[in-house]
């Protein structure tokens, strides 16, 4: 029998011979692919709202009425930011989002190109920053913005 020069201390083979075993981590696997994450509809209506507004030729987004409580909610004390969802509607899956969107046209414009630019920019913007895919982008133009319109906007009284 001969002697190999190493004692039995219990290590395996690969231990005795210098070699490195690979260590199994906890919880393997990609660390991104470790839980959910979910995005409420109000967080892509942000997202759609910013980036429609963006584009040349969009006077504002929603309808009159909404814009009109806007105008007076901006112009009290307090009364907050302007609304940035307003116009926007979301409906958020797992990894599609489809979008309603109502907006305001600039006179003059060529509302098709509009409407072609703010899909394009809203499109972009929503999947960039969200990773969902975005099947549709309706577009309702609902006004046009006529360069002698005055902002129907009450004015305050003073008492």
């Amino acid at each position: 029998m001969t002697d190999t020069g190493h004692a039995d201390t219990g290590a395996s083979e690969e231990q005795r011979e210098g070699r490195r075993t690979s260590v199994t981590k906890r919880g393997g696997g990609d660390p991104a692919s470790r839980g959910r994450t979910t995005i409420a509809d109000g967080v892509v209506e942000k997202i759609a709202g910013l980036a429609a507004r963006d584009v040349v030729g969009v006077h504002a987004m929603g309808s009159g009425l909404s814009r009109t409580f806007g105008a007076v909610r901006d112009k009290v004390p307090g009364g907050g930011k302007t609304n940035v969802t307003r116009g926007v509607k979301a409906e958020v899956g797992e990894v599609q989002t489809a979008l309603d969107l109502e907006i305001v046209v600039d006179y003059g414009v060529s509302i098709s190109d509009v409407a072609g630019a703010v899909r394009e920019n809203v499109i972009a913007a929503v999947e960039r920053m969200t990773g969902l895919e975005v099947v549709e982008v309706n577009i309702a133009v609902s006004d046009v913005k006529l360069p002698e319109d005055e902002e129907d906007e009450p004015e305050p009284r003073l008492q």
